[in-house]
């Protein structure tokens, strides 16, 4: 902490954004949202990108400043041009929702496409269920369930319910009732609306294809593993690498 501090005191832009962190969860120090708004500024005025995107949540939410929907849409903004996944996503909901921002639906998949490209699962997510429900761009069910399985695959619940549907009703992709229900069994270990679709389909399935099906959920399961793995792998390789070129 107190090396964190007098380097965030130096001016060192990490350090301040790091700050902002342990005020705003009160880690070894009393939760201070002021102070925590304090040391994002600072970092944000440097270019942080992290910290532009924490401060504007702060705005968004009336965290430690005034409540501020402008300077938090500013903020997003900045953090969303020096390429943050986060505040992309966030800048591509709200130009969907028209919360913030005017609804722009060109717009919002421009910004969830920069998130989504950069492995954002919520992004990928959000972007699926434009493309199903034809928000602003032509009906793509293929795309959609594209974008349902990159972010299912990154263990997304909401995407892995919609990607059972869509095998459930062959959209964009083979009907597949094997495939519906392990997809639909795998978001229902903590989505209630997965889970009932997942009972509701097993009425219809024969013993054997439950079975198979439970298999294949088991296979999913292992999938996701070793791909969240290499992620991690991957996150790891490029923190060393950073330091290295710091050092």
């Amino acid at each position: 902490m107190a090396k964190t501090k007098r380097l965030a005191e130096d001016g060192n832009a990490e350090a301040q954004n790091l700050l902002g962190l342990i005020y705003d969860v009160g880690y070894g120090v009393p939760q201070d949202y002021a102070e925590a708004a304090r040391w994002f500024r600072k970092a944000a005025d440097q270019g942080h990108a992290q910290a532009q995107y924490n401060l504007g949540a702060f705005y968004d939410n009336g965290t430690g400043v005034p409540k501020d929907a402008v300077e938090a849409v500013k903020w997003y903004r900045k953090a969303a041009e020096r390429g943050l996944a986060d505040a992309q996503n966030t800048l591509g909901v709200m130009h969907s929702k028209g919360e913030g921002l005017p609804k722009d639906d060109t717009e919002a998949v421009k910004w969830l496409r920069k998130a989504a490209d950069q492995e954002h699962a919520e992004a990928q997510y959000n972007l699926g269920q434009i493309y199903r429900e034809s928000a602003g761009v032509p009906q793509d069910y293929a795309q959609a369930a594209s974008w349902f399985r990159k972010a299912a695959e990154q263990g997304n619940v909401g995407a892995q319910n919609n990607l059972g549907g869509m095998y459930e009703n062959g959209w964009g992709v083979p009907k597949d009732d094997i495939e519906a229900y392990a997809w639909f069994n795998l978001a229902a270990i903590s989505n209630e609306v997965a889970r009932k679709n997942r009972d509701n389909l097993a009425r219809r399935l024969p013993s054997g294809a439950q079975l198979l099906a439970q298999q294949r959920t088991k296979q999913l399961l292992q999938e996701i593993e070793d791909k969240k793995r290499a992620h991690l792998k991957k996150e790891d390789q490029q923190r060393r690498e950073k330091a290295l070129k710091g050092a």
